[in-house]
């Protein structure tokens, strides 16, 4: 069940940067749905795999580096998805960055002792 919360949220922020970016474009609710199930897969999929070659990168950067591989991965997800353009590096990265912001905001399981 969090899980598919977590992907309307995601689906729903995403969908509304595109409205807010003039460097990212998403067609329909739907295609915001399947980006938001591709970049899972590809977070659980490519990220991994990217962290790991790029560790010594990352750790001279503090960990900033891990910035660059998310807008990596967006741009991966602009080449997969037909409705999903992002027009540059740069966007992806302001992108990448906002939609980890709002939906961490959006997205905080409730303790339910509490």
């Amino acid at each position: 069940m969090n899980t598919l919360l977590r992907l309307i949220i995601v689906s729903i922020v995403a969908f509304a940067l595109s409205y807010i970016l003039s460097g990212v474009a998403i067609d329909s609710f739907w295609t915001a749905i399947l980006l938001a199930l591709t970049l899972a897969a590809l977070n659980a999929l490519v990220k991994p795999i990217l962290i790991l070659l790029t560790l010594p990168i990352t750790l001279l950067t503090f960990g900033l580096f891990l910035f660059v591989i998310n807008a990596l991965i967006i741009l991966l997800a602009d080449k997969i998805l037909d409705g999903f353009q992002v027009r540059n590096f740069w966007w992806a990265l302001l992108f990448g960055l906002l939609l980890s912001v709002v939906t961490s905001i959006l997205y905080q399981p409730r303790d339910r002792d509490a």
